[in-house]
């Protein structure tokens, strides 16, 4: 309906002077208004030497001689804006019509790399946020028609594995066993990284000691070292898979740190002189020749840096999937100025993957505690904050003697849904501060609310099946199965296909969030002052298919945000 009308609206601005090949129409959130509202008399009325109004009257009048049959009126409002007013039956026609699909098929093929966490370190709440950032664009993508491919680059190389291995080596006794829960291991590997941190900050021959040792892991030229290396980064991603599934995460690929380190100092020798430069006895990229800052990408002892590894693993990325349109990075915004340098880079090494590749950064997901830190191992980890937040779903749950079987199943769902879609409901740049309380009400703004709605509306579908009820379609739509008049619920669901447009071409999220609300607050609403299965009322059939629509584009926005719907709650 949108499109149609912009494209009527279009060639009525055209033919009135407007030299313009796009068309501003938006929403309304005021039925006064109209449904639809454009100010393209506001903006090109002094280019063509005449008022806002004079322009939209103009415009109007065009629009009148040849208008598409679902508007009943269009008029001027305020200092020129075009307000549009739609036919009641063309909302109902719009959201019963099938096949109706987000059209937004602009690319080929997308990368999506997000999550990346590091192998002998706690997965953190800040993992958390990246991985339900990077599924969440992962996803709107897919929905609007393109193949998306999802990567993961854990960190299994480096600095922080050595002071590991080397806090490993001093505590050998209390190492845990292979048959130990993976949780236990894994814990056990983030006290050997904070304790091994600790040592190389304070002790001149402990650090001495984990450089070296840094030196013999990259070399792989010490067998039992290699085994404590091996067994540890098999335990971390072990524990990695079993979060993924937890969180409703999956990755088509894998791309290691280690596996990049050689590819990427290749392309770093191959290139001093040309984009790199030798300097106090390493290799930097000289930033400040092309307005970023210097950084160093193979240290003093020749070992390739995060810096050189991220070059052998973005030409790894365009290598394997060759016909890639973009290739998406999401992580902190930490490293916002740190991906300008890599960017810089990459253009210079090859043009083609330098202007397809884009850095998305996020803010950080904060405690009443604060920032948290890994390398005191005071760390609050993902699996810590989705425990405590399911431990108060559990206890609001404990008088619901319908879920005696798979309760934990429904907390561990709703506990994910209220973190996530604390997440994704605001801007992915500003930093999330978490609100337990606030974050598994059933009421408002949250993604337990967005659940609860869902879970309303399949129940009265049920319902509606267990008594006959037959649901209205565009085959059986008649006269006096129609409403009156629409709702604002049905105008809502209408606008779901620009909304996932408008968030795609964003990279935005959030605006899926915020519909969602609306929408549901909108239903629920619907459902307290109307009897919705009712056999001997004649409406009875569109209010079900209305409540069925309603279902499936919330569905279809939760799976967006990654977030599921559990049957009963």
């Amino acid at each position: 309906m949108k499109e149609k009308l912009s494209i009527y609206l279009l060639k009525a601005a055209q033919k009135s002077g407007v030299e313009s090949d796009i068309m501003s129409l938006e929403y309304t959130e005021n039925s006064s208004n109209g449904d639809f509202s454009s100010n393209v008399a506001m903006v090109y009325a002094k280019k063509l030497g005449t008022t806002p109004r004079e322009l939209a009257e103009k415009i109007i009048e065009v629009f009148k001689s040849d208008m598409p049959d679902f508007v009943i009126a269009v008029e001027v409002a305020g200092p020129g804006f075009i307000n549009f007013f739609i036919k009641d039956e063309a909302f109902v026609e719009e959201i019963f019509r099938p096949g109706v699909q987000v059209n937004a098929k602009s690319l080929q093929r997308v990368l999506v790399e997000h999550t990346d966490p590091n192998t002998f370190k706690p997965f953190h709440i800040g993992h958390l946020m990246a991985n339900a950032i990077g599924e969440s664009l992962a996803r709107l993508i897919i929905f609007s028609g393109d193949n998306v491919t999802k990567l993961c680059y854990p960190s299994d190389i480096g600095l922080h594995i050595a002071k590991s291995i080397w806090a490993i080596s001093k505590n050998k006794p209390i190492v845990p066993e292979a048959g130990a829960p993976v949780i236990e291991r894994t814990a056990f590997l983030g006290k050997m990284y904070a304790e091994g941190t600790l040592a190389y900050d304070a002790d001149v021959t402990a650090k001495a000691e984990i450089n070296a040792l840094n030196k013999i892991i990259y070399e792989k030229s010490d067998a039992e070292t290699n085994a404590w290396y091996e067994k540890g980064k098999r335990w971390s991603m072990e524990h990695f898979e079993l979060l993924y599934k937890r969180l409703g995460t999956s990755f088509d690929e894998v791309f290691f740190e280690s596996d990049m380190a050689p590819i990427g100092k290749e392309i770093v020798k191959n290139n001093i002189g040309k984009i790199f430069e030798e300097s106090e006895g390493a290799v930097v990229f000289p930033g400040e020749k092309y307005g970023v800052h210097t950084r160093v990408f193979l240290n003093s002892h020749g070992l390739p840096t995060y810096e050189a590894k991220e070059l052998g693993l973005n030409t790894s990325k365009f290598k394997k999937y060759p016909d890639t349109d973009l290739s998406i990075v999401v992580t902190a915004n930490e490293q916002n100025d740190y991906f300008k340098v890599l960017v810089k880079t990459l253009s210079l090494l090859d043009e083609n993957i330098g202007k397809k590749t884009m850095h998305i950064g996020h803010g950080m997901l904060r405690l009443s505690t604060g920032k948290m830190s890994s390398r005191t191992g005071k760390v609050i980890t993902a699996e810590t904050l989705i425990d405590e937040i399911k431990s108060l779903v559990l206890e609001k749950m404990k008088d619901n003697k319908e879920h005696a079987t798979n309760k934990d199943a429904i907390a561990d769902m709703i506990a994910i849904g209220a973190i996530k879609y604390t997440i994704l409901r605001q801007a992915i740049g500003s930093d999330v501060i978490f609100d337990s309380a606030k974050s598994i009400s059933f009421e408002g703004d949250s993604g337990p609310y967005l659940q609860y709605s869902a879970v309303r509306a399949q129940a009265v579908l049920a319902k509606a099946k267990e008594e006959g009820v037959v649901m209205m379609t565009s085959d059986n739509m008649t006269g006096n199965s129609l409403p009156t008049q629409v709702t604002y619920l049905e105008k809502l669901l209408v606008r779901f296909p620009d909304i996932v447009s408008r968030a795609r071409s964003e990279y935005a999220p959030q605006h899926i969030s915020s519909y969602l609300i609306a929408l549901a607050g909108e239903f629920n609403s619907f459902y307290a002052r109307q009897t919705i299965v009712d056999k001997n009322d004649p409406l009875s059939l569109y209010y079900v298919a209305l409540t069925k629509s309603f279902f499936e584009t919330l569905t279809k926005g939760l799976w967006i945000l990654g977030i599921g719907v559990p049957e009963k709650m």
